[in-house]
């Protein structure tokens, strides 16, 4: 195995995907063809892709598959819904930690140009009426991905506060119960309706949201910020710079995708904080 492919699938990550993944076809009785593309490989080159973002006849030959067999993976595996449930593992891995503050969450949108049209696309207001679509989240505090979706980029932002909040998944908490439901829900004046207020209020949630007219629009608030960070971050898979893919699935799972990187990484980096270290005889700390 390359060192391309440890770096981008490091074994933490590997443990995490093989959790979700469907399990490997039975071989032919009669035996021949050729030996099945590892799925760790085929990972990698994924991720490649997405945070590079090569199209997918540029992806070069270190993986070990072709190009064709990678893209076809990568579909079998946003048919079966392989993104959510690796995005759901990773939220389960923070909240058991208690990585997850569900005391103020945010949620906003950012379009994208749509390059080649497809279903969920739409005219950009912000952008001459050019094709787009819209990304949508829920944050916690710290700005991790608690739930996503992605939409015309005509659609209003408040259209997706409901199914964004119901979207949230049951995810552990270091003590008790599940938790799906944040204690604070702030948002921008997109989201100023009186009936998404009550809404919330309804489910126990408290609102945060900021009323046309009365307050700035220079100023992002002091906890409506994180959000706007965790998009920046999104950035960081350039493959979500615009949208190439006319399947909406398929783009629905690059954005899957980048935030169970984001999820990832801040899962290994407390992992790396919290470790003790003690010196040995070589003294190199030593990890759990």
């Amino acid at each position: 195995m390359t060192d391309l492919v440890e770096r981008l699938v490091p074994d933490e990550l590997w443990v995490l995907f093989r959790r979700v993944v469907p399990p490997t076809e039975v071989r032919r009785a009669q035996g021949g063809g050729r030996r099945r593309a590892g799925d760790r490989e085929t990972l990698a080159a994924i991720i490649f892709v997405a945070t590079s973002g090569c199209t997918w006849r540029q992806l070069p030959p270190v993986f070990g598959p072709a190009w064709p067999t990678v893209y076809r993976r990568f579909a079998q595996w946003s048919r079966a819904r392989v993104w959510a449930r690796l995005h759901r593992v990773v939220l389960d891995e923070l909240g058991a930690r208690g990585e997850l503050d569900w005391s103020r969450c945010a949620i906003d949108s950012v379009s994208v140009r749509a390059a080649k049209g497809g279903p969920l696309t739409g005219p950009n207001p912000t952008d001459r009426g050019k094709s787009g679509s819209k990304i949508h989240l829920i944050t916690d505090r710290n700005g991790l991905p608690l739930s996503l979706g992605i939409s015309g980029a005509n659609m209003h932002d408040s259209l997706g506060l409901e199914p964004l909040v119901r979207g949230i998944p049951p995810i552990r908490s270091r003590r008790g119960p599940r938790r799906r439901r944040p204690a604070k829900l702030h948002a921008d004046k997109g989201y100023d309706y009186d009936h998404l207020r009550e809404w919330l209020r309804k489910r126990g949630i408290r609102h945060r949201i900021a009323r046309k007219g009365i307050e700035s629009s220079t100023r992002l608030g002091r906890h409506r910020w994180v959000v706007e960070r965790t998009v920046s971050w999104l950035a960081g898979c350039r493959r979500l710079h615009r949208r190439y893919e006319r399947k909406a699935e398929h783009f629905l799972a690059f954005v899957g995708l980048a935030v169970v990187l984001i999820g990832y990484r801040r899962l290994t980096a407390q992992q790396h904080l919290t470790t003790p270290t003690r010196p040995d005889h070589g003294g190199v700390a030593a990890r759990r």
